[in-house]
């Protein structure tokens, strides 16, 4: 099984393309925060390789920024290529099947305003500590029954 679920924020705004058949595609790059600190005690990140096809990709262009908080459901695709002096150099990414839209427009639009950092999890906006509630300042919560999952 070949399932990839990532929740982070855009380190750039992602620029629509179109292949030669006219598809719509986009490549985004998702800073994922690990859930663990290094040994100075300092949260580490990791930069993901995002690709998003059709209606998802206009949508991922029109409506997201850098620093945006989205959660990726998709797949790894690894791939390969000859670089411009014949060395080998091997690409992964993730095709996003899903993508998930984590924070309204006003809320990034105050994250905007108050300047902060989209990767300092510790000084969300909201005041909130996203490492003990990601889902904190999300809106209405979400109630699952036991049964549902028989």
């Amino acid at each position: 099984m070949n399932r990839v679920m990532l929740i982070g924020r855009l380190t750039a705004k992602p620029e629509l393309r179109y292949t030669s058949s006219n598809v719509p595609y986009a490549r985004f790059s998702l800073a994922v925060n690990r859930t663990f600190n290094n040994q100075n005690g300092e949260r580490e990140t990791d930069f993901i390789n995002i690709i998003i096809w059709r209606k998802q990709a206009e949508n991922v262009c029109n409506f997201l920024d850098k620093g945006s908080l989205v959660s990726v459901e998709g797949r790894i695709q690894t791939g390969s290529f000859n670089d411009k002096d014949g060395n080998k150099r091997y690409t992964m990414d993730v095709v996003a099947d899903n993508v998930q839209f984590l924070e309204s427009k006003a809320q990034s639009q105050k994250r905007i305003q108050e300047d902060v950092s989209p990767y300092d999890y510790q000084d969300a906006p909201t005041g909130v500590n996203v490492d003990s509630d990601p889902f904190a300042d999300f809106g209405d919560s979400v109630s699952i029954d036991d049964n549902f999952l028989e």
